[in-house]
């Protein structure tokens, strides 16, 4: 069982930055692929972003990609996700989600994830 709790969410400007945390409570978390999806009102869960267990790899949604920078620490159980330049369209509820990883591949789908954290607001105003 993984445990993971998001924090960093708030409300800024179109043009602000935010960097998004995610806490994970598996004794083996360096094994885990991990993603950020969101979700905004009346519109399905979508993909951000993603990393291999090593850091080595790492998938970005195109509408993200330049902006957001996803990393992690294996050492604090920590996934990031740093968002520069946003907009007004990044407002959503973002989610962190794991999953054990099976060579280099990054789901982009909600089905490639067994676990998720209850997520955070981010509001843009423009």
């Amino acid at each position: 069982q993984v445990q993971l709790v998001e924090s960093g969410g708030g409300l800024v400007q179109a043009g602000d930055s935010l960097r998004l945390s995610c806490a994970a409570s598996a004794r083996t978390f360096s094994v885990y692929t991990l993603g950020w999806f969101r979700q905004a009102p009346g519109k399905e869960r979508e993909f951000v972003s993603g990393i291999i267990w090593s850091g080595s790899a790492t998938r970005y949604a195109d509408s993200v990609k330049g902006r957001f920078t996803i990393s992690r620490d294996n050492t604090k159980n920590t996934v990031y996700l740093q968002m520069n330049s946003l907009k007004a369209g990044d407002t959503a509820i973002y989610f962190c989600a794991a999953q054990r990883g099976v060579g280099a591949g990054i789901p982009i789908t909600t089905y490639g994830y067994l676990y998720w954290g209850q997520g955070t607001q981010v509001t843009v105003s423009s």
